[in-house]
C-alpha cells in the first residue's frame, strides 16, 4: 500500500523548461478542467475513475495518461484508494521545438489516446522526473526528455494539422474568445446569451457539449491559467487574485488547489526558488 501521508511536489527545470509533477497519498477529486500544456503522466499507485473528452476510464498503477492542451478531464478515487501520480507538463512551444528536433517538421502533435494501459513509456517519464529531481547534468536530462518524446510521438501521436481537434461552431468560438479577453470581469450568463443570440438554457447545453466544460468552468480555468503566469513572474498571490477576477484570496486559493493540486504560494515557490520542491510541509 502507498503511504497515506499527502505529498505534493512540483519542480520547474529551467534547462528543459518543463514542470515535473508528483502527487502522493492523494484522495482529492479534481474537477472538470483543462490545461494549456501537454501532460505526460502515469499512475504509480491507487485507482481512479477518469473522464476525458467524453470517455470514461478506470486507471491504475502502470497506466499512461496523455493529455493534449485543452483536453477537458476530471477524476475521482475508486473505493477511496489514494493516488500516487507522476507527470511532466510541457508547454506547446517546448513541444514544438522537440518535435522539430526529432522529426524535422514544424508541427504540434496530437495524442490519439488519453489512456494507455500498462505502458512501458511510464518508465521513461520516471526517468525524466528522476533526472530533474536529482539535479542531473544537462546532457542526461536532455537525453531522457528526447527519448520520452520520441517514443510517444512514434506510438501515440499524429501531426495536429493532419488530425485537428473538433472545433466548436462560430458562436461558441466567439464566446470563448470573449471570455478569454474579459476573464477579469464579472461576466454573466445573460451577457453571454445575448452575445450569442441564444436562450440561456440552450447556450449552456451547446457550450458544454462543444467545449467539454460549462461557461463558468471555462472562465475559472482561464483565470487559473492567467494567474499561474502572474505567479511565475513573482506577482504576490493576493495581487494575482485581484488581477484575474477572483472575489478574494481565499476564493482564489480554494479554486487554485482544486484545479492544480497546490496552493498559489506552493506553485509560485518552484519559480522563485530554483529547483525547490513545492511541498505543503514547507508552507
Amino acid at each position: 500500500m502507498p503511504s497515506t501521508q499527502e505529498q505534493r511536489h512540483v519542480y520547474y527545470d529551467r534547462d528543459l523548461e518543463i514542470e515535473a509533477y508528483n502527487l502522493g497519498g492523494i484522495v482529492q477529486k479534481f474537477p472538470n478542467h483543462f490545461h494549456e500544456f501537454y501532460v505526460l503522466g502515469f499512475i504509480e499507485g491507487g485507482k481512479r475513475h477518469l473522464w476525458c473528452r467524453g470517455e470514461e476510464y478506470d486507471v491504475s498503477a502502470g497506466d499512461l495518461i496523455l493529455f493534449n492542451p485543452r483536453d477537458n478531464h476530471y477524476c475521482a478515487p475508486i473505493n477511496g484508494e489514494i493516488l500516487d501520480y507522476r507527470a511532466v507538463n510541457i508547454n506547446p512551444d517546448v513541444m514544438r521545438k522537440a518535435v522539430r528536433e526529432i522529426t524535422g517538421r514544424d508541427q504540434l502533435p496530437r495524442f490519439t489516446q488519453n489512456v494507455v494501459p500498462q505502458s512501458e513509456i511510464a518508465s521513461l517519464i520516471a526517468d525524466v522526473y528522476d533526472a530533474i529531481l536529482s539535479g542531473a547534468p544537462k546532457l542526461k536530462k536532455a537525453e531522457a526528455f528526447y527519448f520520452l518524446i520520441e517514443q510517444v510521438l512514434q506510438e501515440y501521436a499524429v501531426d495536429f494539422d493532419q488530425c485537428p481537434a473538433p472545433q466548436p461552431n462560430p458562436q461558441i468560438q466567439a464566446l470563448c474568445q470573449y471570455i478569454e479577453d474579459h476573464y477579469a470581469e464579472n461576466i454573466t450568463l445573460e451577457e453571454l446569451a445575448g452575445r450569442a443570440g441564444f436562450g440561456k438554457s440552450y447556450l449552456l447545453r451547446c457550450f458544454t457539449q462543444q467545449i467539454g466544460v460549462s461557461p463558468y468552468r471555462y472562465l475559472q480555468t482561464i483565470r487559473i491559467d492567467r494567474a499561474k503566469k502572474l505567479l511565475e513572474q513573482g506577482i504576490a498571490p493576493i495581487e494575482a487574485a485581484a488581477m484575474t477576477g477572483f472575489a478574494d484570496q481565499s476564493h482564489f486559493t480554494n479554486y487554485f488547489k482544486d484545479f492544480i493540486g497546490l496552493t498559489p504560494k506552493q506553485y509560485q515557490r518552484i519559480f522563485t526558488q530554483p529547483q525547490e520542491s513545492a511541498d505543503p510541509d514547507h508552507e
